[in-house]
């Protein structure tokens, strides 16, 4: 009896504890370490402009006084075995000249899905028709300049047509105009294509749209699909920028329209086909920027660090891996938060015009190029994404604690206890680099989730700038918690 009462305790506090096993014993422990970071160049060879969007226009980046431009090149889609249904049959055409079939009209439409600037800016593009395909296979960076490459028709008979254009057509009338502009109608910049048409082989036609019909009733295995269409119709063209100042597009698609009548049923009807430029077929931006300017920023500019786009200048975030894993053998990394704060824009016109990435990618430096190339996805140990914060001007990585273990990894030698001398250059270094994400949306009867399905590139003009470490009050910071074995 003696034995039984001195054996009862009616505290409670190792409940649990006493039954873990002294080697499973851990406690934990916080510390916070300064991050380094700079403004890099990302080299136009480096930038990737693989994208759902192509960009046009020309615009002064008010921040840095760099002039930046943005031409595109477009291939136009067909679905496989569509070849039987574009047109209506050859019998019923009743769009003819001299008993030839002929297009009524042809037109490029460019719609625009935003645009940065002012809507009543006076801008001129042309429209150039590639002489051949481009690769299907080749990875096209920003500075990919297909007139410079020999790939545009330089014959006298090639298709150069200019188009001076504002995104808020004054001819029309203030109901048509903002009903354009309204969020259920896409704004577009029409081009026709409506003067005489000769191809390659000398043969003349009443327009590019006549060209499009008459090679369809004669070869239609050349529609079959997106390869034989631009192997043998259409290569695609080049739409660049030519002149006027201050206004820059986020094109949505690029459409090839071809009208035409046609009889049914003893009426006589408008029909249109429309090819358009989709993201299964190349569409490639070409951004030309003042190099000078934005090298003179990076290299000078020590109060801060910038991300801009198209330019490509990314942020450079140097993490102390090894301030934070020496002493900690025995111990686990189970957070790393890290905070970047945005300053300000320096003036009202930065303002409005540029606007603040919504999303950053954090990824290994040695990875930046690898990450898009080969078409990734964050998995959260080598490449993260946060998104900006308008209340608190901030992107958060809540937990990096696998990159950093992943880093320490490439450095540290455990067996011998000292730095690998195989260690990578650039081991404890990451980019911040802003991205424009490709997500895909899926609902049932309960939910509705939101999976991101692509990441490219930033193309539209963007910018924001950091706090470095600089700024005692909210320079960069990883707050650390370890779980450290007893």
């Amino acid at each position: 009896m003696l034995v039984a009462i001195s054996s009862c305790d009616d505290t409670t506090e190792t409940a649990g504890y006493s039954l873990v096993e002294k080697a499973d014993q851990f406690t934990i422990a916080t510390d916070t370490f300064s991050v380094s970071t700079k403004s890099i160049r990302v080299a136009a060879d480096s930038l990737i402009t693989r994208s759902d969007y192509t960009y046009l226009g020309r615009i002064k980046d008010p921040e840095t006084g760099a002039y930046i431009t943005c031409d595109y090149t477009t291939e136009f889609n067909l679905l496989e075995g569509e070849a039987d249904k574009l047109f209506a049959d050859k019998d019923s055409i009743v769009s003819l000249e001299n008993g030839e079939i002929v297009a009524d009209s042809c037109t490029i439409n460019i719609v625009i899905e935003s645009y940065q600037g002012d809507s009543l800016t006076a801008m001129k593009l042309q429209l150039c028709e590639l002489d051949r395909p481009i690769e299907d296979e080749k990875v096209f960076f920003s500075n990919f300049d297909p007139e410079s490459e020999g790939y545009l028709r330089s014959d006298a008979h090639a298709i150069k047509q200019s188009q001076m254009f504002t995104i808020s057509d004054l001819t029309l009338s203030d109901s048509i105009r903002n009903l354009n502009s309204s969020s259920s109608y896409y704004q577009y910049v029409k081009v026709p294509l409506n003067s005489q048409y000769t191809d390659k082989q000398g043969n003349p036609y009443k327009n590019y749209g006549t060209y499009i019909m008459k090679q369809y009733y004669a070869h239609p295995e050349y529609f079959k699909n997106s390869n034989t269409f631009v192997s043998h119709i259409c290569p695609g063209f080049y739409i660049k920028c030519t002149d006027g100042l201050g206004l820059m597009m986020e094109v949505s698609y690029t459409q090839l329209n071809v009208y035409y009548k046609y009889r049914y049923n003893g009426s006589i009807y408008t029909g249109v086909k429309t090819f358009t430029a989709t993201p299964e077929v190349l569409q490639a931006t070409h951004i030309t920027n003042d190099s000078d300017v934005l090298d003179d920023l990076v290299n000078n500019d020590n109060s801060c660090t910038y991300i801009k786009t198209p330019a490509g200048i990314f942020t450079e975030v140097t993490l102390p891996v090894e301030a934070m894993m020496r002493g900690h053998d025995n111990d686990t990394i189970t957070m790393a938060k890290i905070v970047f704060t945005g300053l300000a824009a320096q003036d009202n016109n930065a303002n409005i015009t540029l606007s603040e990435p919504t999303d950053l990618l954090l990824v290994e430096r040695d990875s930046l190029y690898s990450f898009f190339t080969d078409n990734k996805l964050t998995d959260d140990v080598t490449s993260y994404l946060a998104t900006h914060s308008s209340k608190y001007k901030t992107y958060t990585f809540n937990n990096i604690s696998p990159l950093i273990s992943s880093m320490w990894n490439k450095y540290w030698d455990k067996d011998n206890n000292r730095p690998k001398s195989t260690a990578p250059k650039n081991w404890n270094k990451a980019v911040l680099v802003p991205v424009h994400l490709i997500t895909q949306t899926s609902s049932s009867y309960y939910s509705t989730s939101t999976t991101v399905v692509g990441i490219s590139n930033q193309m539209s003009l963007n910018s924001i700038r950091l706090v470095n470490s600089s700024n005692s009050n909210y320079a960069p910071r990883i707050s650390v918690i370890y779980s450290k074995n007893e």
